[in-house]
């Protein structure tokens, strides 16, 4: 393993039905592989901190069936400086939009933060929700 590689505390690990069309998804929209174990069909992703992996359905980890959306239940919420720019790969690509970029107000505390959010499903139907 690489030693210069900072992995997060919580990293993700997505099982896919199509590894290279999920790679080549993820790479479209601004990830970046930090390393991959192809014989084991796993690809460790990240894009600006946000890390996730992603592997073949092996049926190692199944706690049950999957089917389509393999998503249900989860958003996976990622950060990045500049969303215009995410969008507009998605909408190059012809990503299918779950909810168009637009701005919302969250209250934590006595704040109110305004987030520019869109959110895109993944070709397994993983919720990516990508806000500023």
């Amino acid at each position: 393993m690489n030693k210069k590689i900072k992995f997060n505390k919580l990293i993700p690990e997505l099982s896919v039905t199509d590894i290279n069309k999920s790679l080549e998804f993820y790479k479209n929209i601004g990830f970046r592989v930090v390393y991959k174990r192809e014989e084991d069909k796993l690809f460790f992703l990240e894009l600006e901190g946000s890390q996730i992996m992603i592997q073949q359905n092996n049926n190692n980890w199944n706690v049950a069936v999957l089917e389509y959306p393999y998503g249900r239940g989860i958003n996976l919420s990622i950060e990045v400086k500049d969303i215009e720019k995410i969008y507009k790969k998605v909408k190059e690509h012809k990503y299918k939009l779950f909810l168009d970029i637009e701005t919302h107000s969250y209250k934590v505390e006595e704040k109110i933060y305004n987030d520019i959010e869109f959110i895109i499903l993944d070709p397994d139907g993983y919720m990516l929700r990508f806000t500023n």
